[in-house]
């Protein structure tokens, strides 16, 4: 399971490269969006895997307790990425409007209308 994950991590972190070397805004903002994924996958293989069990510890001294840090961050930053991601495509929309066009290397040095 854990080499499954490995690999899902991986592919996105290729794709997400691959996007942001593109030349259109909303490629790089999609690039972006992957690596935010990428990094909740890791959290969440860093966690800990079991398959088909809860995210149930047992204590040094036999009690046995849950632990919600790794959903409690998974949690978080699945809305702080929703908030980014939203806040990245409006930027990328108002560019595109303002220069007619979504290249990246049209925003360069370019005045605004």
């Amino acid at each position: 399971m854990i080499g499954l994950l490995a690999i899902i991590i991986g592919v996105l972190v290729a794709t997400g490269t691959y996007l942001i070397l593109k030349k259109t805004a909303f490629k790089v903002a999609l690039g972006m969006v992957l690596y935010g994924q990428a990094a909740n996958v890791l959290i969440i293989t860093m966690g800990g895997v079991k398959t088909g069990a809860p995210p149930i510890l047992l204590g040094e001294d036999g009690i046995v307790y849950t632990d919600p840090l790794v959903q409690a961050l998974i949690l978080t930053a699945i809305v702080i990425g929703f908030g980014v991601t939203s806040f990245l495509l409006v930027l990328v929309y108002r560019a595109y409007q303002a220069h007619d066009s979504d290249n990246v290397d049209l925003f360069e040095g370019a005045d605004d209308k």
